[in-house]
């Protein structure tokens, strides 16, 4: 288990605002022991629905150029403004994972790609995230900034702009790239690289 800090609720800080009342019923929810449950959770006192509070599903790609350089995104938004991250968003009820690594590189470089492997999956406990990385083939399209990226752009594995990435989990996959391609090179740990914010 995380070491990671819950709130009276159970859940992190950052997220007990979003779910005070049952989703069902409108009444209050409250935190405690639940008949049949092995923790505590969430659940209404008045018609018994629990509240299982799971990390949401993020899908991203390290879509790689014909000369072996991984495209990455210096980022439009917050979190992680203005920093390097892999394109990547939260997976849709609607889609599988595939459709959605392939939807969310084009929205956020304009490059079409073909998912070959998965990289890793990565947890942030904080952060309330899973994180799939699919090393990807660029089939088409053209870089580009749009509202998400200020700027998409190439970096060989022995460039990669380690101190100006966003998220632990975009080190950890990066990370995990250049070791399966460049063995050779030093890589610094994710860990030192973490950051307060997002995925």
């Amino acid at each position: 288990m995380s070491e990671m800090k819950l709130g009276p609720g159970g859940i992190p800080n950052w997220l007990e605002p979003n779910v005070r009342f049952c989703s069902r019923c409108g009444a209050a929810l409250r935190y405690g022991p639940i008949v049949g449950e092995e923790r505590d959770r969430l659940a209404c006192g008045a018609c018994g629905f629990i509240f299982y509070v799971n990390p949401r599903l993020v899908v991203t790609t390290l879509p790689i150029t014909e000369r072996g350089e991984v495209m990455l995104i210096r980022r439009g938004i917050a979190p992680g403004y203005n920093m390097w991250a892999q394109p990547g968003g939260f997976l849709e009820i609607d889609e599988t994972v595939i459709e959605a690594a392939i939807r969310e590189t084009l929205e956020e470089t304009g490059l079409r790609v073909e998912p070959i492997r998965i990289v890793g999956i990565y947890s942030r406990v904080e952060a309330a995230v899973v994180v799939v990385a699919y090393e990807a083939r660029i089939v088409g399209g053209k870089p580009m900034t749009t509202p998400e990226s200020l700027e998409t752009r190439p970096f060989a594995p022995d460039q990669i702009p380690w101190p100006e990435i966003a998220f632990q989990t975009s080190a950890q996959a990066l990370r995990d790239w250049v070791m399966s391609v460049r063995p050779d090179l030093t890589l610094p740990d994710p860990v030192t690289i973490r950051r307060d914010f997002g995925a």
